[in-house]
């Protein structure tokens, strides 16, 4: 580690790191910065004429971008498809009627709090958070209105449990993770059990201390309908429920769908302790999930459309790939620029090119006494950072890579490191406490709230999560 020798390439990217970050506290956007930054380091790295050096700069930004974008395709695949099947069931009247039992929970306020966000999480984790904000709110938040749950406390309920621990987590798609691992050189699938825990432990302390919070103002509210002072109101969100259709069809797919994702979920942990069974997990898991998808969204577009499914499977595929790539579009550059300084510098500007944040890691870790406590709270505080330019994802490679270039050579665990990174990034960005993130706005716009209220409310009960989280890393890590 001592015999690292940095360079003018190392320390022209540092600039940039300085750069990215000092734009995304500013709430702006990183892909310009990350765009020439990979210039600039491809016109440094380079060597011959100046023309020469030029063309290879150029070569290096699209080498970047590609391999990026090669290496998260199988990602905006499977969410792709997920929305194209929730696309053909939003056609069908299933995906309504599939989430319509969780009404019958919904019998007071304090129950309807953890049952809409209970059934959120469920939704995002298969069918990503922004698609089952428009599900779960259209058809469950009415309904938990009128139980007397307060349309703010509705919206922190949804919002935390799904752009919240759901996204933070993302155990089923696994495109955080996924995205976390490539950007940190780590096996697939091996940060899931670091991002489920912290996830968890996040998700709990913040909804417990939001239901707490918002306790008194759920009390009151539930007298106010108790005496008919809120009758009006609740008329009101009555002529709003969505009328649910019940033919045989929508019933099949609503029963089919959620038990076809159940058995793969069961599949996948039980093939871990069934010694005849391959383990699945990672890119095969990824794979199966995505097949799945492809399965049921051929089902319900023939269930519904007949022939003319020969047509309309196109349309759902095309609103399923727009959404996948309106996500990705800007985490790819950004991804491609922290994958210079990692692993995949080979890839991008030939061999033997130097891993510039693995150097750079390398040589802070050496010089300045490291500890636990420092880096889980130091990456975490990172990752919010990064969040505040309104997306969880664009964060992540910059997180992972630290977790790789610092945490591995202060001799932690990565994977953890990286994990707490992530909590941060996606927490914060995915649309718990940035206004601005479309995960809040989104779910601020179906409970009827106001953004700015909405990520003030969440402010207090997310920190309080984020901290014991970045505690608990201390210790797994």
């Amino acid at each position: 580690m001592d015999g690292v020798v940095l360079t003018a390439s190392h320390w022209i990217y540092l600039l940039f790191i300085v750069i990215v970050v000092i734009t995304m506290v500013l709430r702006r956007d990183v892909v310009l910065p990350c765009l020439i930054g990979i210039f600039t380091i491809g016109l440094l790295y380079s060597q011959g004429s100046f023309v020469a050096r030029i063309v290879f700069a150029i070569q290096s930004s699209f080498n970047a971008l590609m391999i990026a974008g090669m290496d998260l395709f199988d990602i905006m695949l499977v969410i792709a498809l997920m929305v194209a099947m929730l696309k053909a069931m939003q056609k069908l009247g299933s995906d309504y009627l599939m989430v319509s039992p969780a009404r019958k929970l919904m019998v007071n306020p304090h129950l309807s709090f953890f049952a809409l966000g209970s059934v959120m999480y469920v939704c995002a984790l298969f069918f990503w958070p922004t698609p089952a904000t428009a599900l779960v709110g259209v058809m469950l938040i009415p309904v938990a209105v009128k139980a007397g749950l307060p349309p703010m406390a509705a919206a922190m309920a949804v919002n935390i449990f799904g752009h919240g621990v759901a996204l933070s987590g993302d155990l089923v798609i696994q495109g955080a993770p996924g995205l976390s691992e490539r950007s940190a050189g780590l096996a697939s699938g091996s940060m899931l059990g670091n991002v489920a825990i912290l996830s968890w432990v996040t998700g709990i302390v913040a909804i417990l201390v939001a239901y707490f919070m918002m306790r008194k103002e759920i009390t009151i509210n539930c007298a106010k309908v108790a005496s008919g002072e809120l009758a009006a109101c609740s008329e009101l969100v009555s002529a709003a429920e969505p009328k649910v259709r019940k033919d045989n069809k929508a019933v099949i797919s609503a029963i089919v769908v959620p038990a076809v994702f159940i058995s793969i979920i069961i599949l996948m942990i039980s093939s871990k302790f069934i010694e005849a069974m391959p383990h699945i997990r990672g890119g095969d898991a990824t794979a199966l999930l995505g097949g799945a998808a492809v399965a049921m969204l051929i089902f319900n577009s023939v269930l519904e459309e007949g022939h003319y499914a020969l047509e309309s499977i196109v349309g759902h595929l095309r609103e399923g790939m727009g959404f996948a790539i309106k996500i990705f579009a800007p985490v790819i550059p950004i991804a491609g620029f922290f994958f210079l300084g990692a692993g995949a510098a080979a890839d991008i500007l030939g061999e033997g090119a130097p891993r510039l944040l693995f150097d750079l890691g390398t040589k802070l870790a050496t010089s300045l006494p490291m500890n636990k406590f420092a880096l889980s709270f130091g990456n975490m505080f990172i990752g919010v950072i990064t969040g505040l330019d309104g997306s969880g994802f664009s964060g992540l490679p910059l997180t992972a890579s630290l977790a790789q270039s610092i945490g591995g050579a202060a001799g932690v665990s990565v994977p953890a490191m990286a994990a707490i990174g992530q909590m941060g990034a996606v927490w914060s960005g995915g649309g718990t406490i940035a206004a601005w993130a479309f995960g809040l706005v989104a779910t601020a716009g179906v409970a009827g709230v106001n953004p700015l209220d909405l990520a003030r409310k969440n402010f207090i009960p997310v920190a309080c999560g984020l901290i014991t989280a970045s505690i608990v890393a201390v210790f797994m890590m």
